[in-house]
């Protein structure tokens, strides 16, 4: 996560995101860079229309916090209802002891 980070502190300070950018702004942090990790990210990176993927990701956390609610009272419904089929299978088992016993 944080060689990503990296690279969008870079685009957001508009520099270019290079190798050597990406080292010195992990160095900076305290990370140790791995070298190989940079250079897939650069590589990674230099297709990518970094602004239009940001816009793009901005939508998605918001529906997906819409819909984390909803889901919420669900979960929270759930445990109310479990109880009740433990209370009959606890019936069903003392029935079947008594078969054998």
């Amino acid at each position: 996560m944080e060689y990503l980070h990296a690279s969008l502190i870079l685009h957001s300070a508009g520099k270019k995101i290079t190798e050597k950018a990406v080292t010195d702004v992990l160095t900076a942090a305290g990370v140790t860079p791995d070298k190989n990790r940079i250079k897939g990210l650069v590589a990674a990176l230099s297709d990518v229309n970094i602004e239009d993927a940001l816009k793009t990701a901005a939508v998605m956390p918001a529906a997906i916090s819409a819909a984390a609610p909803a889901a919420a009272p669900a979960a929270v419904a759930t445990p109310a209802a479990a109880p009740e089929p433990e209370e009959e299978e606890e019936e069903e088992e003392s029935g079947l002891s008594s078969l054998f016993g």
